[in-house]
């Protein structure tokens, strides 16, 4: 009961957090993404023992240039392929059977594209034509919660079949499915009552996020089964560390905004 009531107040906190910065100003959003997407990198360089601090200046590097210096759409596409390209090597490493030790150059790269693009795009996605949609990036985190909180709780009260047991062993495809279904909906309701997007474009934004964050999500199992830790940290009492909140979100950054990116041209 005490573990459930810890976890229940970091949550709390956690969502408040997130809702002031998103609307109190762009620049409070901008900031708070730009120090999770540190407190992530500070976990995963203890996941993967990758030593020194080049890592956290290149991640600094690579956010001053994207969030202030320039909106140039093949600089910005660059990193987005490249940021999809490491995320696709990372669900490569997934299904591949061992725990695979990534050198040097692997771990740098993999740090600055798969978290350092990612919590970039993160940023990068409520801003619409110099417009800031707030609605549109917590569109995002609702259907992330969503699909988190109702995939524990059907898997906890329906699942019997596991997802991948190998990484995960609590997740179930009842979960998963179950996760998926109740997103959907929430998608549908945004339709209705956040049109940034219309309803099509909702359910099918909802499809892209529930499917890579929950690719993500395995992501960081396994590396922390490759470490051999149960959680990336213990910042957050009764969630574990950054990392283990913000897996499903940074890993499905890319693919949302590549998402949103298509919807631009089709419309």
């Amino acid at each position: 009961m005490r573990e459930v009531l810890r976890r229940v107040l970091t949550g709390v906190v956690y969502v408040m957090l997130l809702l002031s910065a998103v609307f109190l100003s762009s620049d409070a959003y901008d900031f708070l993404f730009m120090v999770f997407g540190l407190a992530c990198l500070y976990e995963y360089k203890r996941l993967v023992l990758l030593k020194g601090y080049y890592i956290f200046m290149g991640y600094l590097a690579l956010w001053w240039v994207f969030i202030y210096l320039t909106r140039d759409p093949v600089l910005i596409h660059t990193l987005l392929f490249l940021t999809i390209a490491v995320n696709i090597g990372l669900i490569t490493y997934l299904f591949s059977p061992k725990l695979k030790a990534f050198n040097l150059f692997q771990k740098y790269l993999i740090g600055l594209f798969y978290l350092g693009g990612g919590c970039i795009f993160l940023t990068m996605i409520p801003y619409q034509d110099d417009f800031f949609a707030k609605y549109l990036i917590m569109g995002i985190f609702i259907m992330i919660w969503v699909n988190d909180s109702f995939a524990y709780l059907v898997g906890k009260t329906l699942g019997r079949h596991k997802l991948y047991p190998a990484i995960s062993p609590k997740k179930t495809i009842e979960g998963s499915l179950g996760g998926l279904v109740f997103t959907l909906i929430a998608a549908y309701m945004l339709g209705r009552y956040a049109p940034v997007l219309n309803n099509t474009q909702w359910l099918i934004l909802a499809l892209v996020v529930v499917v890579t964050g929950g690719l993500g999500d395995l992501i960081e199992s396994k590396l922390k089964r490759a470490a051999g830790v149960k959680d990336s940290g213990a910042i957050l009492p009764g969630h574990g560390g950054m990392l283990d909140r913000l897996d499903s979100l940074v890993f499905a950054a890319p693919f949302a905004y590549l998402t949103l990116i298509i919807f631009q041209y089709v419309s």
